[in-house]
Parts: structure tokens; C-alpha cells; sequence
């Protein structure tokens, strides 16, 4: 398993300008949000992830790629209903 520092690390490094935040809760489900490090604002929060899952860098980079994709249609439906 990934420790989060290098998760959030590589999440960071992955959805640059954003930042990241990594909780896990006591049934080791895994939180991450991106967000904005200057304002704050939050362009995406997924919660439930199973820790157990992200025991390999293929794992990881397939979470990547899932929160790359919600993150792109959350953007899409904002600019849709602007």
C-alpha cells in the first residue's frame, strides 16, 4: 500500500495547480479532495475509496485517471449551467 503523503504527493503533482487532501476514515476508506491552495475552493471531494486497493503504482495510477475524469465532468457540468 502507498503511504497518503506519497499519494497526495502524486495526486498533487498529477492536478497541478491544485492541491489535495487525503483522510482515512476508520473502516479504511480513503477521502481526497482537490482544491484550490489560494481561495480554498473545492473542485472535487470523492469519498469511499478503499485503501486496500491502492497497493500498486497501477492501482494508483488508475485512481489518477478516475479522479481525472470526475474532475473533468464536474467541470463540464459547471461551465454548462454558468
Amino acid at each position: 500500500m502507498i503511504y497518503l503523503a506519497q499519494l497526495r504527493m502524486q495526486l498533487e503533482r498529477s492536478f497541478s495547480p491544485l492541491a489535495c487532501e487525503c483522510k482515512v476514515t476508520g473502516d479504511h476508506s480513503l477521502t481526497v479532495k482537490l482544491y484550490h491552495p489560494v481561495s480554498g475552493q473545492v473542485d472535487l471531494v470523492v469519498s469511499g475509496l478503499s485503501v486496500a486497493n491502492l497497493r500498486t503504482p497501477e492501482a494508483v495510477a488508475a485512481l489518477i485517471e478516475e479522479l481525472r475524469y470526475e474532475l473533468e465532468s464536474n467541470t463540464l457540468h459547471c461551465r454548462e449551467t454558468s
